[in-house]
């Protein structure tokens, strides 16, 4: 009698059994899929902003004319839908436009993996600003340094991920760690950063203030109607480095006049504190400075008449 034997063949699709090794190849090469904009969702933490603009203004255009020519980049989603990692652009044209679908191509991908293509792809931008570019750089350090983790833990590990970053986007690591340095700033300062009223350098500088000292900054700043220079920034930080710096010393500091700087009056918000309601903002309070000295100019210009 002849024993029966234990082997079991694994269960394998009736469509494999019967294709070609070249058919089955073909099955997993990329392919562009036409998908539907509301199945199509931003990446998690993209730090890089949908501006009107010029630039902007060319895309819609010229997706108008000819269409989305590239396709975008995306990642299945495990609860449907797919995860945008390049096209968030191509994405904000297509609905003003008011189109239903767009050209996507479908790869799945690790976060790590993701974090990398996404960056990757959205520095090759025109414009970019210094907190875009900041926030990118430290998401991808952070998922290089999250990929060597299974193989090093050495202590070089950390200059190794920045030396791989700055290959990769040909910047130097000494520049990326001052990037990176931004993404310290509250929102308020690096705003001004974006819009170019704090240079670079000095932003990099006063990064290194603790938060509090960041905010005293930033009212001094708007009191004063100035930001600080390089070397003002560099002064800043020793003393806060030092654990020295003061409310009194930033006021000070901020209120020297620069080379080639107009004069200007300098206050303080709490020398204004007893006239106005605490939730009065800079703007409110200038305003209403401004209508009293309007008030003052034509009580003096009617005494002046009557004499």
């Amino acid at each position: 009698m002849a024993r029966k034997s234990d082997f079991i063949l694994p269960p394998i699709p009736i469509d494999a059994i019967f294709s070609t090794q070249a058919e089955r190849d073909d099955a997993r090469l990329e392919r562009v899929h036409i998908i539907p904009l509301e199945e199509l969702h931003p990446f998690k933490d993209h730090p890089f902003k949908i501006q009107s603009g010029e630039e902007m203004d060319r895309m819609v255009e010229s997706i108008r004319k000819v269409g989305a020519i590239t396709p975008a980049l995306a990642r299945p989603l495990e609860d449907g839908g797919f995860e945008l990692i390049s096209g968030h652009r191509r994405l904000a044209a297509s609905q003003v436009l008011g189109l239903k679908t767009m050209p996507v191509i479908v790869r799945e991908m690790t976060d790590d993996e993701a974090v990398i293509a996404m960056v990757d792809a959205n520095l090759q931008r025109e414009t970019i600003l210094p907190s875009e570019k900041a926030f990118a750089y430290r998401m991808k350090l952070e998922a290089i340094k999250h990929q060597g983790r299974s193989t090093s833990r050495q202590v070089g590990e950390n200059m190794l991920s920045v030396t791989k970053l700055s290959n990769d986007n040909e910047e130097s690591e000494r520049q990326i760690h001052r990037y990176i340095r931004l993404t310290y700033l509250i929102p308020e300062l690096l705003t001004k950063v974006d819009e170019g009223k704090i240079a670079f350098s000095p932003a990099v500088e006063i990064s290194f203030l603790t938060e509090d000292e960041q905010r005293i900054l930033l009212d001094a700043i708007e009191l004063n109607d100035c930001t600080p220079s390089h070397a003002q920034s560099i002064r800043l930080k020793k003393l806060s480095q030092d654990c020295v710096l003061t409310k009194d010393q930033i006021y000070e500091i901020m209120s020297e006049e620069k080379p080639n700087q107009q004069e200007h009056l300098r206050f303080r918000r709490e020398d204004f504190n007893g006239y106005f309601p605490k939730s009065y903002t800079e703007q409110q309070i200038k305003k209403d400075i401004l209508k009293g000295l309007e008030l003052l100019h034509r009580h003096r210009q009617r005494n002046r008449d009557a004499r």
